[in-house]
């Protein structure tokens, strides 16, 4: 018998209690019963974003919060300032390109954060820019990009910082009203622990008033029919009704853990995962490493395909390796979400073994200890 267990940065496992709750029978989204459930899951949201702002829901992936960030607040011809640091950061780019606008691209070595000091010299160059569109954690390599920063750059100017907090939010610190981040969005299979067809979007005073002038096509995405509809407790169209009834278990559970204690549990697992992988002798490729995943270049010698195929095949351990250039150099090891300490116990244990397997010149046992030291206050 094998046991499967995912470790990917999303989707993440459910929590049995989440998959209870989303197989009682269906209620229709036009009824009482639905709308007191999505009058929780509003306010839950704005807890969970520090916001006073409507935090919209939309049954999409994340990707649709991405392309409803861009078609409600931008004209066509309008300038964007994208970072650029990996996959997704890409993707900024691509809708860019979809939608007509001028993507002013900076491009950040993988595995390295944007500077704010970047950012800054970009808008100073291109002050009619109405956007700076980045990433709080960029999943393609475990950087977290200076969002605090940033948004204390965006301030002072007329553009608007939009954050993809898709595999962030839940994990990590992102206040949105005390931090002045303007559209802030996410989905709900990453830390939130539901499965993939539920997203996020909330808008500060600034970007609403982007909103008014915006002019690119949208119809599903439109923010400003959604908050109409969704001040009433409804949504314009057919909501993922199970997953509005997870989300509503999945928030529950946040509020009984605490929001400061699910960031410390975050942090502990990142650390323990990283002292785990440099006392096997790894090196960690982000350079600014985010609380919801740890990145590892594998060893000389080691493709890390490989080893990722091999994990998966022999001890049932899903991890996932590097896309593009970081393709069969780096492997993934997600902490966000539904996991513990002795989680990253065994997939440590799992890396070790799979690592010997493999050929590669470790110690068996090097990377739990570390592991164990670091949960036990040793480091």
């Amino acid at each position: 018998m094998k046991k499967i267990r995912l470790l990917t940065p999303g989707p993440t496992p459910v929590p049995e209690r989440l998959s209870l709750r989303m197989a009682r029978p269906i209620v229709h989204h036009r009824s009482p019963e639905f709308e007191a459930v999505f009058a929780r899951v509003r306010e839950g949201l704005a807890w969970l974003y520090q916001t006073k702002q409507d935090v919209l829901v939309f049954a999409a992936s994340g990707t649709g919060a991405m392309e409803a960030s861009f078609v409600n607040f931008l004209r066509k011809g309008d300038t964007a300032v994208v970072v650029d640091g990996g996959k997704f950061g890409e993707r900024w780019g691509k809708l860019a390109k979809a939608y007509g606008v001028n993507a002013v691209s900076l491009k950040c070595e993988w595995g390295h954060p944007v500077e704010a000091t970047a950012v800054e010299k970009a808008l100073r160059e291109n002050p009619q820019a109405k956007g700076v569109y980045v990433q709080a954690n960029e999943s393609s390599t475990g950087v977290y990009h200076p969002i605090r920063e940033l948004a204390q750059v965006t301030a002072k100017t007329g553009a608007v910082l939009v954050v993809d907090a898709i595999s962030a939010l839940g994990a990590m610190p992102l206040p949105m009203d005390d931090w002045g981040i303007d559209v802030l969005l996410s989905a709900g299979h990453k830390a939130l622990g539901l499965p993939p067809g539920i997203a996020f979007l909330a808008a500060s005073e600034k970007a609403w008033k982007l909103n008014e002038s915006a002019d690119l096509p949208r119809f599903y995405f439109d923010v400003k029919r959604e908050r109409d509809s969704q001040r009433k407790n409804q949504t314009a169209w057919t909501p993922a009704i199970a997953l509005v009834e997870g989300l509503d278990e999945s928030l529950a559970m946040f509020r009984e853990e605490g929001l400061e204690n699910v960031f410390a549990r975050h942090e502990r697992m990142a650390r323990a995962a990283r002292a785990g992988m440099q006392a096997l002798g790894l090196t960690l490729y982000s350079k600014s490493p985010s609380p919801a995943m740890t990145t590892v270049l594998a060893p000389d010698g080691v493709d890390s395909e490989k080893l990722v195929k091999h994990l998966f095949k022999q001890y049932g351990v899903k991890l996932v390796g590097g896309q593009d250039a970081a393709k069969g150099k780096i492997f993934r090891i997600a902490h966000l979400g539904y996991f513990d300490d002795f989680d990253m116990l065994v997939v440590i244990g799992a890396i070790e073994r799979g690592l010997h397997d493999l050929g590669a010149r470790i110690e068996l046992g090097a990377g739990l200890a570390a592991a164990q030291h670091s949960f036990a206050g040793g480091g």
